[in-house]
């Protein structure tokens, strides 16, 4: 039996209770217990209060549940055989537990960073820390209820501005038999913007592994045309590393001749010491399953959990999925229902020796990382050229009973992430069933997140201002209700090939109208099998960068005659239109790379106002004054759209008003705005 020890910190004694066997969370120390907002009640739940602690969890290398983490075997153990790491965590939670919903909801963090309370409430807390009446944003998830979970799950993050609070877990490093350190080839892969002598090479928010040698005087820098142009070498004294002002291993590296624009750039370099990433994913399955099960700080256990995530965050949850890490150490459910959020087909590199999770691919970069890996679907199918067989959920399926499971994705990550492969076949010829456990949805005319550029650059159009948040928060309720047997959510809704709503990119090009300022991209991401030698079934790379194979096929949404998605979930936007809305937004020339897309970003091109107008741009598209003859017709049909989304449980019924409202103040201002200003600050609010 392990002891499992409380300490409350600032106002309350010490308490100590008996974990039950096989408990991985052994201990839990809280460093700050305040009222959220001062004591704000929220709706007929009440006040909240915000909780800060670390955890330290002790993984068993012998046990079952362990038994897929990469180098487990290698790291420092406790007198007891097992792994022992700390990680930090962060709770929001109803004062009076009679107020709380009974559910614990799990954010995934992105890169460090609190994600549920910027898209689904509305409003990213200064600093990552939430503290204030504002940084609850509208107020959803705690007018619900539920108790907030945030905590530590991975290493390569910066540590940002002095007041900023992410979270970094420190996980333990490897080390080879008799304690000698573990060395490897890592790869870093950039581009640039706009031609520059420095730049930084360890990705969004990222940190490199420490160098083998000092200097890193073999490492090596190659640049090439395109993702699968040969590389070639420049010479080592052209370019050094930048000294990091903070300390640590560079993140940076000077080329005296300068980077340019249209060239993908990989440094090398010859590492040590990998930490034991999936010790990460890990500690969050066994932190939600004490949540679950222990009493914690003056309220009991907690009755269901859900676990959330978007983009990167959202791939965590596949890959915990994949290995099985929905069920603790004693097979119990460490959450009950998952919803990632915009995940695309990928997984990421969150489980191997020198991962690096921060990278995923794109169409231009980054194809060089584990990321859009088979098995894509929630059941079995089979890879045409290397023959395996498998499902994204065969992890979670041998554990025991499936969670419930939402995946949602954008247009954007069907051009960009690959998204078609989560529910076709990897040869592209068919639909693939869909697993009853799990939904899939796709929120057609969407980019990544709801566009909020004022600025062309570095794209070629507007972003895409289509806003599918409404639609998460819809699904954050149904997925709750599923969990708790009430009524399982809508069918998938899902572009597919057997009725031509889901297309070739070909096809799509051919059918897309000339919309002015418009011209799709080269095409989406076609994710390349990779080779990364014969231990990557282990999760080592000996092959790096990975040799380059056959690309899996996607497919992407099939157009209307206004250039709209015509399958999925079609919000407002795409069913009484103001123009057209895609999943991609070609590169400005200046920036390199003109005929690919943004990795995030979609475009919006309003329809002309007048037919005068349409006619002296030559747009095919009926005009605004030819669909809407009066405002109050678009009004009409607007309210009539939205009804029709609550009413098939994509809407909540209280968030109608806003969204019509919302859709009103959009037509004003783009009939107000002069087609020869080319700005995009008109589609956004003052």
């Amino acid at each position: 039996m392990r002891r499992l020890i409380i300490l409350m910190g600032l106002l309350a004694a010490q308490s100590v209770w008996t974990a039950p066997a096989l408990a991985a969370v052994e201990r839990v120390e809280i460093t700050e217990r305040t009222a959220l907002a001062d004591g704000a009640a929220f709706g007929t739940v009440g006040p909240y209060e915000k909780i800060r602690g670390t955890a330290w969890i002790a993984l068993d290398p012998a046990l079952p549940a362990n038994a897929r983490i990469t180098d487990l075997a290698l790291a420092p153990r406790d007198d007891h055989g097992r792994v022992v790491f700390a990680t930090d965590f962060l709770m929001l939670r109803p004062v009076n537990a009679g107020g709380r919903n009974g559910a614990l909801f799990y954010d995934v963090n992105n890169r460090g960073g609190i994600a549920a309370l910027g898209q689904v409430n509305g409003a990213s807390p200064a600093h990552n820390d939430p503290t204030t009446l504002a940084d609850t944003g509208n107020g959803f998830f705690f007018k619900c209820g539920f108790t907030l979970l945030w905590s530590a799950w991975t290493w390569d993050v910066q540590q940002g501005g002095p007041l900023d609070k992410p979270f970094i877990l420190k996980p333990p490093v490897a080390r080879d038999k008799g304690g000698k350190p573990i060395i490897g080839k890592v790869a870093y892969e950039f581009i640039v913007d706009k031609a520059a002598q420095t730049a930084p090479y360890v990705g969004m928010k990222g940190t490199p592994y420490p160098f083998a040698t000092d200097g890193a005087p073999d490492a090596v820098l190659t640049e090439r045309d395109g993702p699968d142009a040969p590389r070639h070498p420049l010479p080592r004294d052209a370019w050094t590393f930048v000294e990091n002002p903070e300390g640590g291993p560079p993140v940076e590296v000077r080329l005296e001749a300068g980077f340019q624009t249209g060239k993908i750039y990989e440094v090398v370099v010859p590492s040590r010491d990998p930490y034991v990433v999936g010790v990460g994913l890990a500690g969050i399955r066994d932190l939600l399953s004490f949540f679950k099960t222990q009493p914690f700080a003056g309220q009991p256990p907690l009755d269901r959990a859900l676990i959330f995530g978007i983009s990167q965050s959202g791939r965590v949850i596949d890959t915990m999925l994949y290995n099985g890490w929905n069920r603790d150490e004693a097979g119990r459910p460490a959450f009950d229902g998952a919803y990632a959020q915009v995940p695309g087909a990928g997984k990421g590199a969150f489980n191997q020796r020198f991962g690096l999770a921060t990278r995923h691919f794109s169409p231009l970069v980054e194809q060089i990382y584990f990321s859009d890996a088979f098995p894509f679907t929630t059941v079995p199918s089979t890879d045409p050229v290397t023959k395996q067989t498998g499902s994204l959920l065969d992890g979670a399926r041998a554990a025991g009973p499936l969670p419930k499971m939402i995946f949602t994705n954008t247009s954007a990550e069907y051009w960009n992430r690959s998204a078609s492969l989560l529910h076709i076949t990897p040869d592209g010829q068919a639909d693939a069933a869909i697993d009853p456990n799990a939904r899939i949805y796709m929120l057609a005319g969407s980019q990544h997140y709801v566009g909020r550029s004022r600025d062309r650059r570095p794209f070629t159009a507007c972003v895409n201002t289509t806003n599918h948040y409404p639609v998460e928060r819809a699904l954050v309720v149904a997925l709750d209700n599923w969990v708790q047997g009430k009524a399982p959510p809508p069918d998938s809704a899902v572009p597919k090939l057997a009725d031509g709503t889901l297309v070739p990119a070909e096809t799509y090009k051919g059918a897309f109208p000339k919309v002015p300022g418009l011209t799709p991209p080269a095409g989406p991401l076609m994710p390349p099998r990779l080779d990364f030698g014969p231990r990557y079934t282990q999760g080592i790379a000996d092959t790096v960068p990975p040799a380059r194979g056959l690309p899996y096929p996607t497919r992407v949404p099939a157009p209307d005659a206004d250039g709209n998605d015509r399958g999925g979930i079609r919000p407002v936007e795409l069913e009484v239109p103001l123009g057209t809305h895609t999943g991609w937004n070609l590169r400005a020339p200046e920036t390199g790379f003109a005929t690919y897309q943004g990795r995030f970003d979609g475009s919006f091109v309003p329809f002309a106002r007048t037919e005068a107008e349409r006619a002296a741009t030559r747009d095919p598209r009926p005009s605004l004054a030819a669909r809407y003859p009066t405002r109050a017709d678009f009004m009409v049909r607007a309210q009539a759209a939205i009804a029709r989304e609550v009413a098939a449980g994509w809407v909540l019924a209280e968030e109608a008003d806003g969204l019509l409202a919302d859709q009103g103040a959009l037509y004003d201002r783009i009939m107000a705005h002069s087609p020869d200003d080319d700005g995009c600050g008109y589609l956004f609010a003052p």
